[in-house]
């Protein structure tokens, strides 16, 4: 494989991968835990706007998950993933440490910074972005 099918497949791995967690976390929510669930949750660990932020947070991690999967505005939606997942960071984990299992912050840091990398290089070549606005003359180019 050339380095263009390798980047090609990397992206694709993680921009599925990421997408596939961020919709089981935000279909937790909605779910398992439900959204008045979830508020409580967030109203406990000090989340500001806790009645606002839990249904905005299980949308966007559910959909934004789901738009990963396709590659669908993938700058767009990685970037608020990644400031979902700081706001976790910094709100909620970042007192109990490094360890998930502690309550910590390794899962979230290590979401925000896959996140980051997807905003940063866009869906890639497998993708609905590419498909849509991936011919380089195209004024929404900068999407894909």
């Amino acid at each position: 494989m050339n380095q263009s099918s390798l980047t090609t497949t990397a992206i694709t791995i993680l921009r599925v991968i990421l997408g596939f967690l961020f919709t089981a976390h935000g279909w937790q929510k909605f779910n398992e835990f439900t959204i008045a669930g979830t508020q409580a949750s967030f109203a406990k660990m000090g989340v500001p706007a806790a009645e606002v932020a839990a249904p905005v947070v299980a949308t966007l991690e559910l959909a934004g998950g789901i738009a990963l999967i396709l590659g669908v505005l993938t700058r767009v939606v990685a970037a608020l993933l990644a400031l979902d997942m700081l706001g976790a960071l910094f709100l909620v984990h970042a007192p109990a440490g490094i360890f998930a299992a502690a309550g910590g912050y390794e899962l979230v840091l290590l979401l925000a910074a896959a996140a980051l990398a997807l905003a940063l290089t866009g869906a890639g070549r497998i993708s609905v972005d590419r498909a849509l606005f991936g011919r380089k003359n195209s004024p929404l180019a900068v999407l894909a």
